[in-house]
């Protein structure tokens, strides 16, 4: 029997990570790095990204890009694969929230959403999926939400964004599974990110939220390690099309 623990080793991949100047976009560009892979991040935000490079050292790259910009997707591809080669693992982090009401809900407001919390990881994979099949073998991880199967207020685009994203997660392992490549979703709970900010600026609603979970307490940047890492591994060569919930149990309540 071979090492459990190789099944966790991602020395000789290449990872692309989006969203990655911060939150667990950042987060999951550390983790995998040091499991021994070649990360890119992208991001909009060139100093950010040039921290978390000089942070990771020689096995980062970094490219400040907006991967919503379908126009601009194939340079953006390009500038990916240039330091390390196409990327066998792709998760997709950025995201945006823009807390309208449903009532509110602007055009513009729905299409940033819609663009770049759907669209980005779909046309994204799209671009990379050649290369993976080539290598039959491929890992695509789509980040999910709490909104994915709850209505929160203020949420409608953000949450009509995130139910697609498990569809379109499962829809990409119909498609591309055949091929070696996975496709799954990990959906987090409250962690402390900018995304969440203003969720953790109010102690009572964070220990409102925290009381909703089976495990007592909200995210810690760490709880998100081993599930990203078993999605984007050997560990998991027999999962496809599913959303794991990184939660302490909201969902299961």
């Amino acid at each position: 029997m071979n090492d459990p623990r190789d099944l966790f080793d991602l020395t000789g991949r290449v990872a692309c990570v989006t969203g990655a100047s911060s939150g667990l976009g950042r987060r999951v560009a550390q983790v995998l790095a040091a499991a021994g892979a070649k990360v890119v991040g992208v991001a909009r935000r060139a100093e950010a990204l040039a921290e978390l490079q000089a942070e990771i050292g020689a096995s980062a790259a970094v490219v400040a890009g907006d991967v919503a910009d379908r126009d601009g997707l194939p340079r953006l591809v390009e500038q990916i694969a240039a330091p390390f080669g196409a990327p066998d693992i792709v998760v997709h982090a950025a995201g945006v929230n823009t807390r309208q009401a449903a009532d509110d809900v602007t055009p513009e407001g729905w299409d940033v959403t819609l663009g770049l919390n759907l669209g980005a990881p779909f046309f994204l994979s799209q671009a990379m999926v050649p290369a993976m099949k080539a290598r039959g073998w491929g890992r695509i991880v789509n980040f999910a939400s709490l909104q994915t199967t709850r209505a929160f207020p203020g949420g409608i685009a953000y949450g009509a964004s995130k139910g697609g994203i498990a569809q379109l997660t499962r829809a990409m392992a119909e498609a591309w599974s055949p091929h070696g490549i996975t496709a799954n979703a990990i959906g987090p709970g409250f962690f402390p990110t900018e995304l969440t900010q203003a969720v953790f600026d109010d102690p009572a609603r964070a220990a409102r939220n925290a009381a909703q979970t089976c495990i007592g307490r909200n995210g810690r940047m760490e709880d998100i390690d081993g599930p990203i890492l078993f999605l984007c591994s050997q560990a998991s060569d027999y999962v496809t099309g599913q959303i794991l919930m990184v939660d302490g149990g909201f969902t299961a309540k």
